[in-house]
């Protein structure tokens, strides 16, 4: 391959990279023909010689990814200062580049893009966790300060992702996992439809391969019928509209492959049940006209019930706004018709990016952008959450979008997730009404505070002075707002208690050993000491080694105090010794360990230690929903793992939706005997109506996670099989 050199005295780059380059400078001066692209040039040239020899796992030269990186901002229309950025947002990582270095060359904006996008792998952290959670804070936090940090990072993992397949099987999962259950969910935050779209596609690929290869399957076969059928429906459609003088274009599309994906997982259907597979996209000029074309749509086919929705007069969070409607034609084929205009069309593909300013000083967004607020209050309340796996499971919930709107008494709209209580509610409107609470009502009806709130719901907190928040309530609230007040207050009462009860044992002591008191309010430095003395056992005496015991004990009149011996505990197993779950805890020799029931973690999955009281540690995984409950006393999590070499078997509970057909244990029963799986028990009943599934319940005895995983995989092969789920509990 020929090589040239970007600039004088630079190393020479292959010329298809050099091409690539050239084609990025062509894409800003069409965009921007006045503006200087000397910082752009600088920036290549540096990427260039930090990344050197450097090479891909593809093979390819390194630089390639940053200058793909730098033409999918190009593409968004970003300004220069992100375009460089993602020119150099590897050299802090990858080479001996600093922040100073590129605060000279780039300046301020630029260095501190570059670092916000940085990762922290060089931190010594506890565990990976801790380093993916601190890595994942310091991205929040510099979004706060310039959007333009996030946009990147989005663009890096959209090229991270296209070139995927070059990784081991582990990588791939790990990444792909990341991608699906952060940076997806931030760009749809964000606003940003298309990269989410890509993100969640490719994600779907590498975490669920055969189901995605038969989404993908069943949509090929049917491609040409279905964009002949599209091509019908448009141009009928663009008649029906033309007939009553309502402007617009029209986009047909058939669904996308993880859309569907979830379809069939939410509902148990089989890919020939999914029958809004094919899309309509109605642009007009006007809300006016957006609403005129929802009639006619309804005038010329029948609307399916329930499924209109109006995201213009309540947009999203993000700032969505559409009219969605599903309708059914005389043929009985069922598609869906999203409305929009020019600029809602816009804003629903490039969310945040739509409206990019570079003027003034000012860059992005406005700051009472609703999407920005919500970033800045997302950052607010997590600031606080010390513990990694807590940070990491509310930022999660938080970055999902299901979204239910629901109004005060007074009228005023408050959007909250999906699955949102009374107390979420309460917590939303002011912290004292949430901790004051004693009851709801929801459209005048009492009801109770662990009800499920709706669209359209209208709610009236009843409080009541002297009412505490309970720690019962974690297991009720879904917002991370509701967990870290309800949180706060329960911590902030148990210290209090600690100090009380320390500030007793003390003064106690302190009687009968004959020590003048002289503390009164404890400071900061002494309240530890009360706190620790508050938790030690009743059995045990305080360490006072002071002037007065000193002296206490060097008289000869004196007695020494009486200091009863420790009791006797009984021996607890090794982890070695245990028959199951070969489980250890790290810093920690024969400790008892369980596996938590709620979750039954096997062998290979992520998981984590919570010290109980008198049954030693129970292990959860770390995805368990009980886990976040538990999470709120930090001080009694713990790091365990599996032990390393172990052979145990674990007991794992398996649901199987299936057409009831001859035959299906006996499919089932040679797929486990194949993989010398022990049953033990099986039991199955029949659907509930004509197009219900039957249900398979299986408890078998695997090895590993990865045991399972290929169990499910090839029990959903089966043709008859709708779904297979793993459960903890009899369904």
């Amino acid at each position: 391959m020929s090589t040239q050199p970007i600039s004088p005295g630079s190393p020479p780059l292959p010329a298809a990279l050099v091409e690539r380059f050239d084609e990025l400078l062509e894409k800003l001066r069409l965009r921007a023909p006045d503006e200087p692209l000397d910082p752009v040039r600088k920036a290549f040239a540096f990427a260039a010689e930090h990344h050197g020899k450097q090479a891909r796992k593809s093979g390819e030269p390194y630089l390639a990814h940053p200058l793909e990186v730098a033409h999918l901002l190009a593409d968004m229309q970003l300004d220069l200062v992100c375009i460089t950025t993602g020119l150099l947002h590897d050299t802090l990582e990858d080479t001996p580049a600093t922040v100073e270095d590129l605060e000279t060359l780039f300046g301020r904006e630029v260095a501190r893009c570059v670092d916000g996008v940085t990762k922290l792998g060089r931190i010594d952290l506890r565990s990976a966790e801790d380093r993916q959670a601190e890595s994942y804070r310091k991205m929040l936090l510099a979004m706060v300060k310039d959007i333009r940090v996030i946009l990147v990072k989005l663009a890096d993992r959209v090229h991270n992702m296209r070139t995927l397949r070059h990784l081991d099987r582990a990588k791939q999962r790990k990444i792909a996992l990341e991608t699906r259950e952060i940076y997806a969910p931030i760009a749809l935050r964000l606003g940003m439809g298309k990269v989410r779209s890509e993100l969640e596609d490719l994600a779907f690929a590498y975490l669920e391969p055969e189901a995605y290869q038969q989404v993908t399957h069943y949509i090929e076969t049917r491609r040409e019928a279905s964009e002949e059928f599209l091509e019908d429906l448009q141009r009928d459609l663009a008649g029906y509209l033309a007939e009553n003088e309502v402007p617009a274009r029209i986009e047909g599309r058939i669904k996308r492959p993880y859309s569907i994906y979830l379809k069939l997982e939410r509902q148990h259907i089989e890919l020939e049940q999914v029958y809004d597979l094919l899309a309509l996209r109605i642009i007009t000029d006007s809300k006016k006209n957006c609403y005129a074309a929802l009639g006619i749509v309804h005038q010329y086919w029948r609307p399916v019930p329930d499924r209109i929705k109006d995201f213009i007069a309540m947009p999203r969070p993000n700032l969505y706004q559409s009219l969605h409607t599903s309708v059914i034609t005389d043929q009985g084929q069922r598609f869906e018709v999203q409305i929009r205009t020019e600029d809602m069309h816009r804003m629903a593909e490039e969310g945040i990016c739509a409206h990019w300013k570079y003027k003034e000083g000012r860059v992005g967004p406005d700051q009472d952008d609703r999407r920005v607020a919500w970033l800045r209050q997302l950052v607010e309340w997590q600031r606080d959450l010390k513990d990694p796996s807590d940070f990491l499971s509310t930022l999660k919930i938080d970055l999902y979008p299901e979204e239910v709107y629901v109004f005060t008494p007074q009228g005023k709209l408050v959007v909250l997730p999906r699955g949102a209580t009374p107390l979420d509610f309460a917590y939303a409107i002011h912290t004292e009404v949430g901790h004051t609470c004693v009851g709801a009502k929801v459209d005048g009806r009492i009801v109770p505070l662990k009800y499920r709130l709706n669209n359209g719901d209208q709610i009236e907190i009843i409080t009541q002075k002297g009412r505490q928040p309970s720690a019962d309530w974690l297991s009720i609230v879904v917002t991370s707002r509701a967990r870290h007040k309800i949180k706060g207050y329960l911590n902030a009462r148990r210290r209090e208690r600690a100090e009380e009860i320390g500030a007793k044992l003390l003064e106690k002591e302190a009687r009968r050993l004959k020590i003048p008191r002289r503390y009164s309010t404890p400071t900061r430095c002494s309240r530890s000491h009360i706190i620790t003395a508050a938790r030690i056992s009743p059995t045990c005496t305080p360490n006072l080694d002071t002037a007065a015991t000193r002296r206490a004990r060097s008289s000869p009149s004196s007695n020494p105090p009486h200091r009863p011996p420790a009791p006797e505990l009984p021996p607890v197993p090794s982890p070695h010794q245990q028959k199951e779950a070969p489980l250890v805890v790290r810093g920690a020799d024969d400790v008892m360990t369980y596996r938590a029931r709620c979750c039954n973690p096997i062998s290979g999955e992520p998981i984590v230690g919570y010290i109980t009281r008198g049954k030693g540690v129970a292990v959860h995984s770390r995805d368990c929903p009980n886990v976040r409950n538990l999470m709120y006393e930090a001080e009694r999590r713990i790091e365990v793992a599996w032990a390393p070499h172990a052979e145990a078997t674990f007991q794992t509970r398996l649901t199987i939706y299936v057409d009831d057909r001859p035959n299906i244990v006996h499919d089932i029963t040679n797929i486990l005997k194949d993989e010398k799986v022990n049953i033990h028990s099986m039991d199955s009943r029949g659907g509930k109506g004509p197009d219900a599934p039957a249900v398979v319940n299986l408890t078998v005895e695997l090895t590993d996670v990865d045991q399972l995983h290929r169990i499910m995989q090839q029990i959903k092969r089966l043709s008859y099989v709708r779904d297979v789920t793993r459960t903890t509990r009899p369904t």
